[in-house]
This record gives C-alpha cells, sequence and structure tokens, in this order.
C-alpha cells in the first residue's frame, strides 16, 4: 500500500513538473509567434511606405502604355539606363507567399510582355553604354534578342526614312541629367523630328532629373547650334526629359515647326524636390551623384585646356592640369587611359588641381573654379578653345572672363533670359 502511494505520489509530481514545463514552452511559443505576428506586420507596413513614396518611373507603368503598344511594329531609343523593376515570374511562382522583384532591360521587358519590338536605337555612348564620349557607334545585332540595333550618334544622329520603315511607335526612355550640353536631349530632338516627318508616334517614358531643383546658365543663342546645344535654353534647365519633349513639341523647334504625336508617361511620387540617386550611371564619366551635380559646372572645363577628371575614377569631381600652380593647387593626379576615356588630356602627367568629390550639392553653376584656374594659369592665350563657345551657347562669357569680371556680375547678366525661360518652362511642367 504504501508502496503504491509512493508510486503514485512520484507519478503525480512528475507529470505536475511535465505540465508546468509544457505549459512554460506553450506560452514562450505564443510570445514567440505573437513577436513574428508583430515583426511580420512592421515589415509589411514599412514596405508599403517604401512602396508608396518610391518613384514610380514611366518604363514602370506598363499598363498605361501598353494599350498604345499592342499590336503595334515598335521601335525603342535605349541604353544601359533604361532599366525597369519587376516581379520575378520563375521566383515568385516557386514561392508565392513572397514578392521577388528583378531589374529587366527595357527592351527585355517589352519582349516578356508580347510587344514586337522591331529595332533599338542607341544614342551617344552606345546600347550598352561604354563608349568614349563622341566616338563612332556602330550599327550591329542585340546578342540578347536578335534585335537590329541602329547608332544615333556620329554622322546618323537622326533616324532615317529607311530605318524607320515599318515602325507604328517609338519609345524613348533614357535617363538624362538635366544639363543642355548633354546630348540625349539632342537625340530626343532628332527622334522626334524624324518621327513627325513620317507620322510615326512617340511615347516618351519619363525618369527624374537629377539636377531638377535648380535653372541657371546663359540662354543658347542661335548662331551657336550644335550637337551640345540644339535649343535656346539655359545650361541647366530643371526639367525632366518627359516635360522637355513637351516643350520641343510646343515651341515649334522641330524642322518646319512640324508637331510630333507625342504620348509622355508620367512618373508617380516625384516632385523636383526629390533627391534622387541615379541607380545606373548615364556614361561612362558620370559615375555617381557628385559627378552628376558638378557636370554643368565642371563641363566647362572640356572647352579649355583643363582636364576634367577624364582617365581618372573621378571623372567630374576634380579638375587640373600640369601647368596650374602647385603652391595654389596642391591636389596631384595623373590621367591614365580608362573605360570612356582612352586618350584623356594629359594622359600620364602630373596634373595640380582641385579635388571637389566633397563639395556640398550645388543649386546653381559654379563660375568661380572655372574662373580661378584662367587667373592662375600662365597661359591665357591658351586656355580656351573652340568648343567652349558651343558649350556656353555663347561668345559673351569667354569674353566676360577675359574681362576680369567677377562670377556674380557674370550671372546678373543671366537674370533676364532665365526669367523669360523660366515663364516658357512653367507651360509644359508636369511636376511640382
Amino acid at each position: 500500500m504504501k508502496l503504491t502511494f509512493f508510486k503514485n505520489t512520484v507519478l503525480l509530481i512528475v507529470l505536475t513538473i511535465f505540465s508546468c514545463g509544457s505549459s512554460v514552452e506553450k506560452k514562450e511559443q505564443r510570445e514567440e509567434n505573437e513577436e513574428q505576428r508583430i515583426e511580420n506586420r512592421e515589415q509589411e507596413i514599412e514596405i508599403k511606405e517604401i512602396q508608396a513614396s518610391k518613384i514610380i518611373v514611366g518604363a514602370e507603368r506598363f499598363e498605361v502604355y501598353s494599350k498604345l503598344l499592342k499590336g503595334k511594329n515598335v521601335g525603342v531609343v535605349a541604353n544601359q539606363t533604361s532599366m525597369v523593376e519587376d516581379i520575378a515570374e520563375e521566383e515568385y511562382q516557386t514561392s508565392p507567399q513572397h514578392t521577388f522583384y528583378m531589374e529587366f532591360h527595357l527592351v527585355d521587358y517589352l519582349i516578356k510582355n508580347g510587344i514586337s519590338v522591331k529595332k533599338v536605337f542607341a544614342p551617344e555612348h552606345g546600347f550598352r553604354g561604354t563608349a568614349d564620349a563622341g566616338e563612332h557607334v556602330k550599327d550591329g545585332i542585340d546578342s540578347k534578342t536578335g534585335v537590329p540595333l541602329i547608332s544615333l550618334y556620329g554622322s546618323n544622329k537622326k533616324p532615317s526614312p529607311e530605318q524607320l520603315k515599318g515602325i507604328d511607335v517609338v519609345v524613348f526612355d533614357i535617363q538624362d541629367v538635366g544639363a543642355r550640353f548633354y546630348t540625349y536631349i539632342s537625340t530626343l530632338h532628332y527622334v522626334m523630328e524624324a518621327c513627325a516627318e513620317l507620322g510615326i508616334s512617340v511615347i516618351v517614358l519619363d525618369r527624374p532629373n537629377p539636377n531638377g531643383h535648380y535653372i541657371d546658365g546663359p540662354i543658347l543663342e542661335k548662331e551657336h547650334q550644335s550637337f551640345v546645344g540644339m535649343h535656346p535654353i539655359p545650361i541647366v534647365h530643371g526639367m525632366t526629359i518627359g516635360e522637355y519633349a513637351k516643350m520641343i513639341n510646343g515651341e515649334g523647334w522641330l524642322n518646319n515647326r512640324l508637331k510630333c504625336d507625342l504620348s509622355v508617361i508620367e512618373m508617380e511620387n516625384y516632385t523636383r524636390k526629390t533627391l534622387y540617386s541615379l541607380p545606373i550611371k548615364p556614361s561612362p564619366n558620370l559615375p555617381n551623384d557628385q559627378s552628376i551635380n558638378l557636370y554643368p559646372s565642371l563641363c566647362f572645363f572640356e572647352g579649355t585646356f583643363i582636364n576634367a577628371g577624364r582617365g581618372t575614377e573621378m571623372q567630374f569631381q576634380v579638375f587640373g592640369a600640369p601647368s596650374l600652380p602647385a603652391s595654389k593647387y596642391s591636389f596631384q593626379y595623373t590621367p591614365q587611359p580608362n573605360e570612356g576615356s582612352k586618350e584623356p588630356k594629359f594622359k600620364g602627367q602630373l596634373c595640380y588641381g582641385k579635388d571637389l568629390r566633397k563639395e556640398p550639392r550645388l543649386n546653381k553653376i559654379n563660375l568661380e573654379w572655372l574662373i580661378d584656374a584662367y587667373n592662375a594659369n600662365g597661359k591665357k592665350k591658351d586656355f580656351f578653345n573652340s568648343f567652349f563657345v558651343k558649350l556656353a551657347g555663347t561668345k559673351q562669357l569667354q569674353q566676360q572672363i577675359e574681362q576680369g569680371l567677377s562670377a556674380e556680375e557674370i550671372r546678373d547678366s543671366w537674370k533676364e533670359g532665365l526669367g523669360k525661360f523660366e515663364k516658357v518652362r512653367g507651360k509644359y511642367l508636369l511636376y511640382n
């Protein structure tokens, strides 16, 4: 009897301990599940907040522009920046509880979605964006899709009727940086003009302007028109490429004042105040946000004998020359051939200059660097070359620097032209 009582007591104690342990474990598991549920919910909220504020570029609004392309023979003007973020279908099918996104080139994306892409037109630097500035880019075939590639640079800046034969609509999707002398807006002009002459529609898929927060610089004068400046606008125009296309059309800048059948696919969640970091460098010598912000100011050096960082990994973030005084310009670098600059100025020579990689973000063109380099250089007669006037769009800027005017005095001379331009520009803005 005692033995039985003892056994039952021990069993009761064991069961009680087990039960308590099990209860503790269940409680801990419930707490863990609740923590995981809260964490998942917080992640869902965070994702929704990111999606609500994320800039949706025109190319990613396929549901809007696909109806303009279905059943049509399509030409695409694109380069390495023409990327689209979309759901990765294979990953989604294997794990439907998660959403996976991938980057697709616009050409691949359109073909994947049943659009008949017949030709691809590539601007300066080529379809993959690796050619030097000004380098001739050959026609060819895209190895991935088999679609013919046609260069819109060199002697063939404007698509010919033969090249556009059989095309119903042209899609233009290229990242611009908001400077007049950045040639993608010149390519846009010629594409719109060629299509207007043949009755072909143009769709511009809009993208942000990383220098869209200001306008500045002298207005281009008609007698100085070139591929690095085709329209009477300032150096920094403060417009997206879609807005710019509307202005080309609206101001009658196409040949014989033709009007292009133009559609602009607007972005979502974009304002002119939105800081936008380009996910892909738009050309070989604009490798990062700092170079893009400094480009409108430092590109003037391309019209002088000063090196603006080509032949380094600091393109458009430094400037220098062997003849600048080391006492004033202590930063040193030696340009060497690299991607996008096979023959840089002063190749293999030690240059003295200025490092601007940590300069604060500009909201106006900086003229001080140009003026200081001109005054510090011992070869003032040789400082400017013939390209400078094309970049400036006027002879006046060079004359003002040579006459010793200050940066503020030069800037004052731009005010009237900028005021007039701003009124014209206002008619075509799509974003605040």
